[in-house]
Formats: C-alpha cells, sequence, structure tokens
C-alpha cells in the first residue's frame, strides 16, 4: 500500500467512526470466507459496516478522534464493525452472529456514545429492545399520566354538571 492509499485510507476510517453513533472492534479469527460475506450482509441489513482493518492504520486513524484509548486492542485480526445510527442494532447483529458461528467473531471492544464498553457490556446492550420499542415505552409511560389527568378532569367536570343540574332541580322543585 503506497503512503497516498494509507492517508487516503486513514481520513476515510476517521471519517466513519466520527459519523458513527457506535463502533466495535471485533476478531474474526475462526471465520471463512463463507461466513465473512453472510456476516457482512446481516450488518448490511442493519445499516451497519464491517471494515477490515489494518492495525497500525487503524491505531493511527483512532489516535486523532476524541475517543478513549482503545489503540490495544488493534492486535491481531481486526474487523470494525460501524453502525451510523442505532447501536443497539449493530451489537444485536454482532452477538447474534457469534452466537450461531461458536462466538465468532469475537467483540474486543466497543465504542458507544464515546464511551468505551467491553465484550460483556456490549452482550448486554444488545439485549436491549430495538430503538423503536424503546421510544414507544417512553411514549406510553409519558401518557399514562395524561390519560389519568383526562379522566379525572371528564370525572371532576361530569360531577360538577350533575351538582349544577340537581342544583336546577332543586330550584323548579321550591319555586312550583
Amino acid at each position: 500500500m503506497k503512503r497516498t492509499e494509507k492517508d487516503a485510507f486513514i481520513g476515510e476510517l476517521q471519517e466513519k467512526l466520527q459519523g458513527a453513533s457506535a463502533f466495535y472492534l471485533t476478531d474474526f479469527t475462526g471465520l471463512n470466507v463463507k461466513q465473512m460475506t453472510q456476516f457482512r450482509a446481516r450488518l448490511r441489513k442493519q445499516g451497519v459496516e464491517y471494515v477490515v482493518v489494518k492495525n497500525t492504520l487503524a491505531q493511527r486513524a483512532v489516535q486523532a478522534i476524541d475517543l478513549p484509548d482503545v489503540a490495544s486492542f488493534f492486535t491481531g485480526p481486526t474487523g470494525v464493525v460501524i453502525g451510523r445510527e442505532d447501536a443497539v442494532a449493530a451489537a444485536k447483529a454482532i452477538t447474534d452472529f457469534a452466537r450461531e458461528f461458536g462466538d465468532r467473531p469475537a467483540v474486543k471492544v466497543g465504542i458507544v456514545e464515546r464511551r468505551e464498553y467491553n465484550a460483556d457490556q456490549v452482550k448486554k446492550l444488545a439485549e436491549l429492545p430495538p430503538r423503536e420499542v424503546l421510544l414507544a415505552q417512553i411514549a406510553g409511560g409519558l401518557q399514562a399520566p395524561m390519560a389519568r389527568l383526562a379522566g379525572g378532569m371528564s370525572q371532576l367536570l361530569a360531577g360538577f354538571a350533575r351538582a349544577v343540574d340537581a342544583l336546577r332541580q332543586q330550584k323548579e322543585g321550591a319555586g312550583a
């Protein structure tokens, strides 16, 4: 690889990592070409990218970005799973695939929203419900008190209407 190609690769990787909500360093030892192709296809379905990197070039790319120090994880065969929008979807895709293929690829470390997560924490992250479900749960949680308030106000107004009606009937009965 020529110097200009190396510089271009470093710049491209920096751009991808800076635009990502999360990325995960994996060790793909033990996966054959067919399995790697399946892995990449599954990641693509989730909107996630997989890049096999040269460790020294990746270390240079990461050093120029404001991230936790993950340079020590660039040893052995390293692939970077880059999740642009949904950090959980990327973690879920990795762990689901690894479950089927003997814990391969193995997660070395994850960086989510500029914070470092070890392999166990990435597995726990993968167990979270998808983003849409979490948002629906939040919306439901916010809606419940509002619905109770609206129900209470409705009952209060109905009680007031009954009291006014009873008062009207009482005055009609007294005036007759």
